[in-house]
């Protein structure tokens, strides 16, 4: 069974592959070849929390687990399997693993709902998370220009330098006028407000896994024509900013990112949310790119 370090994932996982790693899998999961199973958790009274997600395409399952404590940080582990025969193939160390399926699976929402001009992005975040947005964004369309803002300004200066961006004074000034929007916080509570936002703009939620957590506002989530989640069933349990804006009826509203990939629905005109909170599905498929090229070069690790 090879090993995968931090270091072999950041290496062998470029994000344009894993962008179309990613578009295969969701292709898969339109037509029933894939699975997705959602993220339990297990809450120790130490605060500690045990989460595992699980996903399988037609060549490979997987699991990731990881450990929680919002003293002490994550740490991240994901196991490759072979369909076929249930032989175990890889483990990784899977922090960046997470980092950039996280942003490959906002690279592919964007290319599938915003226009080929749009050309401009903002960021509200500065953390892990974000530099990967921008990357994934950046491989799927032609960007003049990247806003970024975040609470403290010596983190936002320091991202927007190394990002190729321009830092903002207010949340505001970097959402206003913005093609598309990333929201990638740890924030309990909207972001942005709605009236920031242009009327075609794309927004992709990406900071919160979290039924009681949401970056941006129920009037936005409303005002949408139209609403993407990476996982239906698994937004139900963990999309706060969908949980805490729709009722019953207006999860009806709700589109999976595999039915637009697969072409079943075509973007209507005026502002498209997607809502992502990260899928066992979309390591499974970056982690098979790992796999797969590494196996191909006969490297061992």
């Amino acid at each position: 069974m090879l090993q995968f370090a931090e270091a072999d994932v950041r290496r062998l996982l470029p994000m344009r592959e894993c962008i179309g790693a990613l578009r295969s899998a969701f292709g898969e999961y339109a037509t029933g070849q894939a699975l997705n199973q959602a993220r339990r958790r297990l809450y120790l009274d130490t605060g500690s929390v045990l989460h595992a997600l699980a996903g399988a395409n037609s060549k490979y399952f997987g699991t990731k687990i990881y450990s929680s404590h919002p003293k002490y940080g994550a740490y991240f582990f994901f196991l490759l399997f072979d369909a076929a025969t249930a032989k175990p193939l890889a483990q990784f160390e899977a922090n960046c693993l997470g980092q950039i399926r996280t942003g490959a699976a906002t690279g592919l929402a964007v290319d599938v709902l915003a226009g080929r001009d749009a050309d401009s992005l903002a960021v509200i975040g500065t953390g892990f998370q974000a530099r990967s947005q921008i990357d994934a964004i950046r491989a799927v369309r032609n960007l003049k220009e990247v806003r970024v803002w975040s609470r403290q300004p010596e983190n936002r200066a320091a991202f927007a330098a190394a990002a190729g961006a321009r830092a903002c004074e207010t949340a505001e000034e970097a959402v206003r006028d913005a093609a598309i929007i990333v929201t990638a916080t740890w924030a309990k509570s909207p972001v942005i407000e709605a009236d920031w936002v242009r009327s075609d703009a794309v927004v992709c939620a990406v900071g919160s896994n979290d039924s009681r957590r949401r970056e941006i506002p129920s009037d936005l989530v409303m005002r949408a024509s139209l609403l993407v989640a990476d996982d239906l069933d698994q937004a139900r349990m963990e999309a706060g900013d969908y949980c805490l804006a729709l009722d019953e009826k207006g999860w009806e509203r709700v589109t999976p990112l595999a039915k637009l990939v697969a072409g079943g629905i075509s973007r209507p005109p005026g502002i498209a949310v997607f809502k992502s909170v990260g899928l066992g599905l979309e390591d499974v498929a970056a982690a098979a790119v790992v796999f797969e090229k590494a196996s191909q070069s006969g490297q061992t690790l």
